[in-house]
């Protein structure tokens, strides 16, 4: 374990009151503090040494109201020895702004209207091909899906979900960020993976804040370019999905255009039928 100085002194560092890391006294296995690799480095987030377990985030998420830590499951660049983004500090706080800054429903709204714009100088695409990929809207956005009753407590499925991405991949480590939710989690870290679509993070945040309140999502595990969430409410009938698949379209192109087969809407929304997770990656 660690020594208690050295914890206490790291979490005081990360969370400006050395009072937080008391419940976590005894719980933490090695770690360190992990800076930014800007000039003026700053401490970022707690990270582990090495692999930790589901039960370990488990345990840091049901200290969270008392730490204001919000445990992440990190996960590194594939094939990559360094671990990075996370052993190498390549995180970016002074692009990152605060969710509280953003509109939700209005960066969706703009998201949307970018990518389903059709410029028949570059698109490879004919117009009536690339308006099919995103029926039944075609081009008008459909505006914010609503929301749907809990199911169970969010933390439940978080919890079943680490484990799940603890099995899928045993080298994940835990990562802790001042924060007082999952989304704004993202923020705190300077979290780099969807540059290609925004080079503020603060505005994915803004995003993930909604799902948290519409559909009872949690931010449980983060990689290079990857976002796994929890979602204790997802949408029952395909209509329902297909309105939240929208969202998705606009918030993570990358998710319709990349991994799914065929590349339409509709069948990206039926694999989010009755779905207690939700993965992200941007190219």
């Amino acid at each position: 374990m660690n020594s208690d100085h050295q914890l206490h002194s790291d979490l005081a560092t990360l969370t400006g009151r050395a009072d937080r890391a008391v419940e976590l006294s005894g719980l933490l296995p090695p770690g360190r503090l992990v800076e930014t690799d800007e000039d003026e480095g700053r401490p970022t987030l707690w990270m582990t040494s090495g692999p930790a377990s589901a039960d370990l985030w488990t345990a840091a998420h049901k200290a969270h109201g008392r730490t204001g830590l919000w445990p992440l499951l990190l996960e590194p660049l594939p094939r990559d020895d360094d671990f990075r983004p996370w052993e190498s500090g390549e995180l970016d706080l002074e692009t990152t702004t605060s969710p509280d800054l953003h509109d939700h429903a209005a960066l969706l709204a703009t998201w949307w209207a970018g990518h389903t714009e059709v410029d028949p100088d570059t698109d490879p695409l004919p117009e009536t091909e690339r308006i099919a990929v995103t029926a039944p809207y075609g081009q008008r956005w459909p505006g914010l899906a609503p929301g749907s009753p809990f199911t169970a407590e969010p933390a439940t499925f978080a919890a079943e979900y680490a484990s799940h991405l603890t099995d899928r991949n045993p080298i994940m480590r835990l990562g802790m960020a001042a924060a007082g939710r999952g989304a704004d989690a993202l923020a705190a870290v300077g979290w780099t993976g969807p540059a290609n679509h925004t080079d503020d993070t603060g505005e994915i945040a803004a995003v993930v804040r909604s799902w948290e309140d519409r559909f009872g999502a949690m931010v449980v595990g983060v990689g290079f370019a990857d976002l796994y969430v929890s979602v204790a409410a997802p949408p029952s009938t395909l209509q329902e999905a297909l309105h939240v698949a929208a969202e998705h379209f606009a918030f993570c192109p990358d998710n319709i255009w990349q991994n799914s087969h065929p590349h339409t809407l509709a069948a990206y929304a039926e694999r989010l039928v009755g779905l207690n997770s939700w993965e992200f990656w941007w190219d």
